[in-house]
């Protein structure tokens, strides 16, 4: 209801005043709503709290409408929001679908995300790529972690470290150290690596240990790889091997039964390749070297105890001490077994007497006997086995040119092809023995040193080419003989058992003869005359073509021969046979 009385008090200037004063205002609210104020989305903005509730903090942005921001956009670590403060807010959204706001309406804002792009502004202006940066690592997420600088950003698994960690989350609360690799400025998103400064510092330590670094020098190191050939040291900057011959003077299978990853060592410098950057390391060099007195304590013919550490089928490794180990080759186990593999005599932890054969200080070689630790048989053969007495022994072996008889465990005599009959042509041993057989024979020589026996078969009989076969077999004496064997250059005939003589091919008939089998057969009977018989030479020459001659027609005969041919009981080749 309008207050007449107070409108009676005002005078009509006044009413005028007031009246212009409605219409201006009147004038500027239609303004306001014909056009309403432009809001820019993603803007940050400043206001001013004029409210604070239990969820929300409403700020007064000046576009005559207010704003508001959730509260838990204040963390527990900031001081609470209080009416009048002033704070930077990001507008994110407008109740108007055109981006107007209606008179008195709500807008939507962000006070975390507005500090969030104002510390990514700022980063922006003071970080580049190749920058160092420090920050912490915040979480784990797929490919990697989050470390926050002031805005998060990514570090890459395989940047984490030179080689990458089974379990990357053990990073999580750590503060690291990094270099920028990349800015994407309008994803807003940073890469960076730890691995790259880890490297960069490598690389500084390793030129300055190259250059500190001298052979004979002592280092600590930390145990970084473990391999089957050896282990790889970090000095401090670069790695250096340590083989596994220089991890200790005693035998070792594997480097992990001495050295373990992370393990701290002292390991002395042995040789430096500046140029390749390779080092070579050694751990027994900071003990006692064992075979500097090797030739005081085993000297050459000694005899000593020792352990099988290591069967090969050449040999057996024997351990004498701690790191002095010689080897026992196969030939120098046995005097009298012929050893195929060492196993059949000792196996690996017996332990053994053995006499030193051999020592190689620099090479850190000692070569070993066992049969030396027991007597020689050989030493006695001369005396069990003099020249001429008669042994038996087994046949063991056959070869083309002899058979071995065994006379004792390890004592073998040869028995040639030569010395198995005084008249028969022996091609192989298998002829007159086989393997198994048991035979007597005469020792017709012994040299011990080279550790030979050499034996006789037909030694046990009377040579018949001394009297028996020369009053036997005269020249000129037409005998009957059977074929045996046919060559190119003759025929052999048999006379008796094992002495057989040679039918030259110029022999064998009057004409001609270009292949002998067209005029004889293996196994054919024939009647041959006696040429000549040489009983230095063991030989008896044979004419068929001559048996119907008389002593005239032989004596023609001679003179048209050359003398020669008739010497050798042969024609253009081919000696007479035994």
């Amino acid at each position: 209801m309008v207050n007449y009385n107070l409108i009676r008090e005002i005078n009509d200037s006044q009413i005028d005043e007031l009246v212009k004063q409605l219409d201006a205002s009147v004038e500027q609210f239609e303004e306001h709503i014909e056009q309403g104020p432009e809001v820019d989305i993603n803007k940050i903005v400043q206001g001013k709290i004029v409210r604070v509730e239990s969820d929300f903090v409403v700020v007064d942005v000046g576009f005559k409408a207010e704003g508001r921001v959730p509260r838990s956009e204040w963390s527990e670590d900031e001081d609470p929001p209080e009416v009048g403060q002033t704070i930077d807010v990001l507008v994110e959204n407008v109740d108007d679908e055109l981006g107007m706001i209606e008179p008195f309406g709500m807008v939507e804002l962000s006070k975390r995300k507005a500090q969030k792009i104002k510390t990514w502004d700022a980063i922006m202006r003071t970080v580049k790529e190749g920058q160092v940066v420090t920050g912490t690592v915040t979480r784990k997420i797929k490919g990697g972690l989050l470390v926050d600088i002031g805005v998060p950003v990514f570090l890459p698994a395989s940047q984490v470290d030179i080689r990458r960690p089974a379990e990357i989350g053990d990073y999580i609360g750590r503060v690291v150290q990094c270099e920028v690799l990349k800015i994407d400025e309008s994803r807003r998103n940073i890469v960076v690596s730890r691995r790259v400064l880890i490297e960069k510092q490598r690389q500084e330590d390793r030129e300055q240990l190259l250059r500190e670094l001298e052979v004979g020098q002592v280092r600590r190191g930390v145990v970084k790889n473990i391999a089957d050939f050896g282990a790889f040291i970090d000095l401090g900057g670069i790695d250096g091997l340590l083989h596994i011959t220089d991890m200790s003077w005693e035998r070792i299978d594997h480097p992990s039964q001495l050295l373990s990853v992370d393990q701290e060592v002292e390991v002395v410098v042995l040789e430096i390749d500046r140029q390749r950057e390779k080092i070579a390391l050694g751990l027994k060099q900071r003990q006692r070297n064992p075979w500097d007195d090797v030739e005081r304590k085993y000297p050459v013919g000694s005899k000593v105890k020792g352990t099988v550490v290591n069967v090969m089928p050449y040999g057996v490794f024997v351990k004498l001490e701690p790191g002095i180990e010689g080897l026992v080759h196969v030939s120098e186990m046995s005097w009298t077994k012929r050893v195929q593999h060492p196993t059949e005599l000792v196996e690996q932890g017996d332990e053994i007497e053995v006499v030193v054969l051999e020592i190689d200080k620099e090479r850190h070689q000692l070569s070993l006997g066992m049969k030396q630790a027991t007597p020689n048989p050989w030493d006695e053969a001369e005396t069990k086995y003099p020249v001429g007495s008669i042994v038996t022994g087994k046949v063991r072996n056959l070869t083309s040119f002899g058979a071995f008889i065994e006379l004792e465990e390890g004592i073998d005599g040869l028995l040639h092809v030569s010395d198995m009959s005084w008249t028969r042509k022996v091609s192989h041993p298998t002829e007159i023995v086989s393997k198994g057989q048991e035979v007597r024979c005469m020792v017709l020589n012994v040299d011990r040193e080279r550790r030979r026996i050499a034996l006789g078969l037909k030694q046990l009989e009377e040579d018949p080419w001394k009297d028996t076969i020369p009053n036997k077999y005269q020249p000129g004496q037409v005998v009957k003989g059977k074929v045996t064997k046919i060559t190119n250059f003759g025929v052999f005939v048999g006379l008796e058992d094992g002495l057989e003589g040679l039918l030259h091919i110029s022999e064998l008939a009057d004409h001609k003869v270009e292949n002998p089998e067209e005029v004889v057969k293996v196994g054919e009977e024939i009647e041959v005359k006696v040429l000549r018989v040489d009983a230095e030479e063991r030989k008896i020459g044979l004419s068929r073509r001559r048996v119907e001659w008389t002593e005239d027609a032989g004596s023609a005969e001679k003179e048209k021969k050359p003398q020669q041919e008739l010497r050798g009981g042969v024609g253009e080749s081919g000696p007479l046979i035994k």
